[in-house]
């Protein structure tokens, strides 16, 4: 796999959604994904994310954005579950709050931001931001200074947040985005499969539907979001959704080149630390 087929290279073109494919594998089926080649990347995934944690040096910020039934869960439930539990948070960015509105728009995020050896991921993220105020035209409802509300407000705010990731890596940790590109029908399949299935109806709002009658203007503004925010230091990858286990993959190797390029390490004991560990396991092992 390229991955730099799936990575959008920052330029001056408009971002077209029509051009990426909602479905992409064309080299593996999906038992090969399942039972081989997944659990394999996991496998070595684990393996970086344990030294990521004992070096405690860095962490990794882990954006994942989708419409209504993208694949977002399924991606945090068969791939970053699997990785070590006290290295890893989890956070769902929804409507903000009574309190989160009366602050600036990113406050909210920073009990998701990762701890040093941890890594974080935002089930959807301050990227909503830039996305649901613009699809329902309610940005005049919070409580913001007229002046900002203007026709630059937008690009304004796609450089405070590449402002933000940029600060984010510069201190040590990365940012990587994930995009789930999911096609009109399968959207369709996958919300009829929650509405039917009584053991899925929990996974169903009605918001669902509504949100659904924007498919074209979210199309627009996921366009303008990508275009205008995926940089070098934290990049965008556009996931062929309809492919849901080869989207996963796609995101476990993604991890793993994140994590090679950090190359962490177990941290090493010497001097009278090694001495003192040298002493103590020499008294356990005469007892």
């Amino acid at each position: 796999m390229d991955l730099a087929n799936y990575r959008i290279t920052p330029n001056q073109t408009p971002i077209k959604l029509s051009d990426y494919p909602t479905t992409d594998n064309k080299h593996f089926n999906e038992e090969e994904l399942k039972e081989k080649l997944i659990p394999e990347s996991i496998k070595k995934l684990q393996e970086l994310h344990l030294k990521l944690h004992a070096e405690e040096q860095k962490g990794i910020m882990v954006v994942l954005q989708a419409i209504d039934a993208g694949g977002k869960d399924e991606a945090i439930s068969f791939i970053f579950s699997n990785l070590t539990a006290q290295g890893l948070k989890t956070t769902s960015v929804k409507k903000p709050s009574e309190t989160e509105v009366k602050h600036d728009y990113l406050w909210r995020i920073h009990e998701g931001k990762p701890a040093r050896g941890e890594i974080s991921i935002l089930n959807r993220s301050y990227y909503e931001e830039v996305i649901a105020p613009r699809i329902h035209d309610v940005l005049d409802q919070d409580p913001l200074p007229d002046h900002l509300i203007d026709d630059d407000i937008w690009v304004t705010r796609f450089r405070q947040l590449n402002d933000f990731e940029r600060y984010m890596t510069e201190n040590g940790f990365p940012v990587i985005k994930f995009f789930f590109h999911v096609s009109k029908d399968v959207q369709k399949e996958q919300l009829l499969e929650r509405m039917k299935d009584p053991k899925k109806n929990w996974e169903f709002s009605f918001s669902d539907i509504e949100e659904r009658k924007h498919w074209d203007t979210y199309q627009e503004v996921f366009e303008d979001m990508l275009t205008h925010t995926s940089t070098e230091y934290a990049p965008w990858y556009i996931l062929p959704a309809d492919d849901d286990w080869y989207a996963r993959y796609i995101i476990s190797e993604a991890m793993i080149d994140v994590l090679e390029n950090l190359d962490p390490q177990f941290p090493e004991i010497s001097g009278e630390d090694q001495k003192e560990l040298d002493e103590s396991i020499e008294m356990l092992e005469k007892e």
